[in-house]
């Protein structure tokens, strides 16, 4: 596991508090993924009912709270393939 998928579990189970009510993967440019579901956070390259992409700098500026996650998917910096309803839950979990 890389140190950028180290750091971002550790933020992100730091912000996460359940309850999501589904599972989402972040794939993370080529350090690979994170899995995010009601059980918590981990490395993971499971299916997943949203997948988030981006490369390491974005993602790590939305988890440091400097870009929006909203304002990376409309710029394209952030994909988003899967249930949306789900991606808007994240989007507040990231935030």
């Amino acid at each position: 596991m890389s140190q950028t998928i180290d750091t971002a579990v550790a933020k992100l189970s730091e912000k996460y508090e359940g309850g999501l009510g589904g599972t989402a993967k972040f794939v993370i440019g080529d350090e690979g993924s994170i899995m995010m579901d009601d059980a918590g956070v981990r490395e993971g390259d499971d299916a997943a009912d949203v997948t988030m992409t981006a490369d390491a700098e974005t993602f790590q500026s939305i988890l440091d709270g400097d870009t929006d996650p909203t304002a990376a998917f409309m710029s394209g910096k952030l994909a988003v393939d899967g249930d949306m309803g789900l991606a808007m839950k994240l989007a507040g979990i990231l935030s």
